[in-house]
């Protein structure tokens, strides 16, 4: 298969042809910061949020009144038993805010699936046929783009009631059209390229060229796209479950957690700093990872 990466530097091509397997692996990745940065930022809150029963100190549902709203162990009223205090119903904040981790990661990367799969079938199916199929998919697009997407959001929460499964059906449906949007422009382009030309010359079968010769060579856009979107999903989310149309309690969310503490936060401003802090580093970390992976991946491997 001819690939797009032919358009690179034969001389950058060939030294690193030269170097060994691991050493380039290597060598590439520290030109990367933001790649090892972000990263690893994800990677420990994916642990975080896997381990998230062996690593919480506390049941993050029970509630103790007779520990309401203690700050973290920072201030002088704070106690090791409760690193990061507890909430108004006197639940440990530091166990909720890890099992909040499992819930915006959740969300984020499942609602993106599901987005990804349908942006990115429409945009290869208008790209490569064109025509009335690429006809159809522009209509689909425009009909989608018309739609605002946080309006049609809470209107259907709404109607049928917030939870994970909802949340992330909702967002999946809604978030497809930049993928198809830049899928479709990049497959049309790839789909006149000479080695596409003599895979049907050779008598290929659409499906074939699809996901063997256009698809491989849009990894770098459906990475950046991904990402993009599921920094996206998760400020969704959490801006649904502080309307109270999301996550519903108890179940620990972070957007959750600041809508409990709104009604604290001059007497208790840790309650909403520190699950706003979580989520807007998860946020700048997939970002950061994404940008990082997309210069990685790129045909030219630009640092």
């Amino acid at each position: 298969m001819t690939d797009l990466s032919n358009s690179a530097d034969p001389t950058a091509t060939a030294e690193l042809a030269e170097t060994p397997p691991g050493r380039l692996s290597w060598s590439r990745l520290s030109e990367h910061p933001s790649l090892l940065i972000g990263g690893g930022i994800v990677v420990l809150m994916i642990l975080i949020a896997i381990f998230a029963p062996l690593l919480a100190p506390h049941d993050p549902y029970a509630q103790d009144i007779t520990n309401r709203a203690v700050p973290p162990v920072w201030f002088e009223a704070g106690s090791w038993e409760h690193v990061l205090g507890t909430d108004q119903l006197g639940r440990d904040y530091l166990s909720r805010l890890i099992y909040g981790a499992r819930v915006s990661l959740l969300i984020g990367f499942a609602a993106v699936s599901i987005a990804s799969v349908i942006g990115t079938t429409l945009g290869l199916l208008g790209g490569y046929f064109g025509g009335r199929v690429d006809m159809v998919v522009t209509f689909l697009t425009t009909i989608r783009l018309s739609l605002p997407i946080i309006l049609v959001a809470l209107a259907v929460v709404a109607v049928f009631g917030g939870s994970i499964t909802i949340v992330v059906i909702v967002l999946g449906v809604l978030k497809w059209d930049r993928f198809a949007v830049v899928v479709r422009a990049t497959s049309s382009q790839v789909a006149r390229m000479e080695y596409v030309q003599s895979a049907k010359a050779a008598g290929a079968s659409n499906l074939y060229i699809i996901t063997r010769e256009v698809l491989p060579n849009l990894t770098p856009q459906l990475i950046v796209i991904a990402t993009i979107e599921i920094a996206s999903a998760i400020l969704m989310e959490a801006a649904l479950s502080f309307l109270g149309l999301g996550v519903q309690p108890p179940t620990p969310s972070w957007g959750l957690m600041i809508s409990e503490a709104k009604s604290y936060m001059f007497f208790s401003f840790w309650l909403i700093s520190i699950p706003g802090i979580a989520l807007a580093t998860l946020v700048f970390a997939i970002n950061l990872a994404g940008d990082g992976l997309r210069d990685l991946v790129s045909p030219d491997g630009r640092g």
